[in-house]
């Protein structure tokens, strides 16, 4: 079967993402908390809390895009069916101050998640862009009308 290249694109993301969301399970982690040491400070298990319902929620959003993407490119929902459902949810962009106690690998697995939103939310605004300009009521319209005088 020959693809296009949005499905391609939509693809490819798809399975960057669905990596992205086992390496962030496996990063947050909860840990039993028996080691001693910087990594194990209240400060940084704070922030790996907030950080990790961040990322994972980033992630999420992105994933769920992507499924209402590959829906419709399978043709199980409507043009109008993923405009209504498949909007990106909003990012919650990382805190520095709790960036800086994290982990290198784990800042690193954060901003790698926060590039795959930042492409996923530009295709989006990208398709949204091309529906806005081919968005014409008025043409829609008459369409309605001569379909409506030609069927009769």
């Amino acid at each position: 079967m020959d693809r296009t290249v949005t499905e391609q694109v939509v693809e490819d993301l798809y399975a960057e993402a669905l990596l992205l969301a086992d390496e962030t399970r496996a990063a947050f982690d909860l840990r039993d908390g028996t080691e001693d040491g910087p990594e194990n400070s209240n400060e940084t298990r704070i922030a790996m809390s907030i950080e990790g319902l961040r990322t994972t929620t980033r992630v999420m959003h992105v994933l769920a895009w992507l499924l209402n993407q590959r829906a419709y490119l399978a043709g199980e929902i409507s043009a109008r069916q993923l405009q209504k459902a498949g909007t990106l949810g909003t990012e919650r962009p990382s805190d520095p101050r709790n960036m800086a106690v994290l982990p290198i690998a784990m800042r690193a697995l954060i901003r790698d998640t926060e590039r795959l939103y930042g492409r996923v939310a530009r295709l989006d605004a990208e398709q949204r862009s091309v529906r806005a300009a081919n968005d014409d009521p008025v043409g829609d319209l008459r369409g309605r009308i001569a379909q409506a005088f030609n069927a009769g």
